[in-house]
């Protein structure tokens, strides 16, 4: 008898889009809790704060035969002052972090519907191990800061790399690329 290892399902394809059900707000909610307080231990008991009533939650959802199925994504963002937006809590389920460029394609959301918006500048404290990543995704480094006891930078994205996206709500799909870990 021939015993294999079988192989973890990853799904084809991801929905990116703005989370407008309430299963979609929830679950964004419940991954950012997942990773902020309980994997990363940067929160005590919840990473809820006043930006999440002005913020728009982002999120990339996992499909099953073509349908919406599982939040495995998630970022916000906000105006915090005209024209200036900021992106925070970008956060992929461990499993997802590579499988297809879910948070470039969240990063890329989130910055593109920002400039829909009228954004002149839009911003983000960056993990500093995140940092590599947004570097080539056309932004600057501004400034290390420590954050809740974390080294993060605080980093501006150059607009002019991501195209205005003018319905977060219909969004994209984007396929997988590699096999889950």
């Amino acid at each position: 008898m021939i015993i294999e290892k079988p192989e973890i399902f990853v799904t084809p394809e991801f929905l990116i889009r703005q989370a407008t059900q309430p299963w979609e707000i929830g679950g964004a909610a419940s991954l950012r809790h997942r990773t902020f307080v309980t994997e990363q231990g940067i929160f005590p008991d919840h990473d809820r704060d006043a930006v999440d009533k002005l913020a728009l939650p982002l999120v990339a959802i996992s499909t099953m035969a073509s349908e919406a199925d599982e939040v495995v994504g998630t970022v916000r963002i906000h105006e915090a002052d005209p024209d200036v937006w900021w992106g925070s809590r970008l956060a992929v389920a461990p499993s997802y972090r590579r499988v297809g460029r879910l948070g470039a394609e969240l990063i890329r959301l989130a910055v593109g519907t920002a400039h829909a918006q009228g954004a002149k500048l839009f911003l983000a404290y960056v993990q500093a191990q995140n940092v590599p990543l947004f570097e080539k995704l056309h932004w600057q480094s501004l400034g290390a800061r420590d954050l809740h006891g974390h080294p993060h930078m605080k980093m501006r994205a150059d607009l002019s790399a991501y195209p205005p996206i003018i319905d977060p709500a219909r969004g994209w799909t984007a396929l997988t690329r590699k096999r889950a870990a």
